[in-house]
């Protein structure tokens, strides 16, 4: 049986352009060395405290030294005056998108992010993965594409089907780091044509398209798997890799 580890779990801000980027970090509670950052964008519905984020969170700690974290999606968390997740922030968060005024602002608040992480000594600024479905891969593309600090991103579960797609598409076709595209045989919002269409954008010459059993659902079991284990088998030196 492995030993628990301790960890260290906090919230904190970041301020980009005006306004404040509430943020959470899970790590650790004692390191010897700088850890790789996983960057994770939460789903449309959720927070950055939200299942999603606390299932990789727990994924990645278990069999890996790391730090994750999350920040509140445009219109969600403790960036709402009172506190809400699930259909009716999913829906708030649709329309801002269909605006297509939400895609810089976000940029920003994540590079401000990283800027502010980036100076902490516990974190290797050289090992910053993505992940991100759904929401986090509408976010996310456009931020990987932007900041080449980002060397590994996870996506999925989005598509060109969802307008506006032509900003994601210019985005997929700039991004040339190691890719994984997690797909939902039976998704019930993205269209097979629509996902596959994103992921034929992406530019990298090493990209791995998934599919997965269920709905849009967050990602469990096999899926998740991968996710943990492509990351890291992209940020960790291959020798700690192959003794995991």
């Amino acid at each position: 049986m492995k030993p628990i580890k301790q960890l260290d779990t906090r919230d904190f801000f970041t301020q980009a352009q005006g306004r404040e980027v509430p943020a959470s970090i899970w790590m650790p509670h004692e390191t010897t060395e700088p850890l790789p950052l996983i960057l994770v964008g939460h789903g449309g519905s959720g927070h950055k405290r939200s299942q999603l984020v606390q299932d990789v969170a727990t994924a990645l700690l278990n069999d890996f030294e790391v730090a994750v974290v999350a920040i509140d999606g445009p219109v969600h968390g403790s960036r709402r005056e009172i506190f809400n997740d699930g259909p009716v922030v999913r829906q708030e968060f649709r329309d801002l998108w269909t605006s297509g005024l939400s895609v810089d602002p976000m940029i920003a608040d994540w590079m401000s992010c990283i800027d502010y992480l980036c100076q902490m000594p516990e974190i290797d600024a050289t090992k910053i993965g993505w992940y991100g479905i759904s929401m986090g891969t509408a976010y996310g593309i456009p931020l990987v594409a932007k900041d080449q600090r980002i060397k590994v991103a996870a996506l999925g579960m989005w598509g060109t089907c969802r307008e506006p797609a032509h900003r994601l598409k210019e985005d997929a076709a700039s991004i040339a780091i190691p890719v994984l595209f997690q797909v939902k045989e039976q998704d019930e919002i993205f269209t097979p044509k629509g996902q596959q269409e994103l992921y034929d954008c992406l530019a990298s010459q090493e990209k791995t398209w998934k599919s997965y059993p269920g709905g849009h659902t967050d990602p469990k079991d096999q899926q998740l798997k991968d996710i943990v284990q492509f990351l890291m088998h992209h940020l960790m030196d291959q020798c700690d890799f192959d003794a995991k």
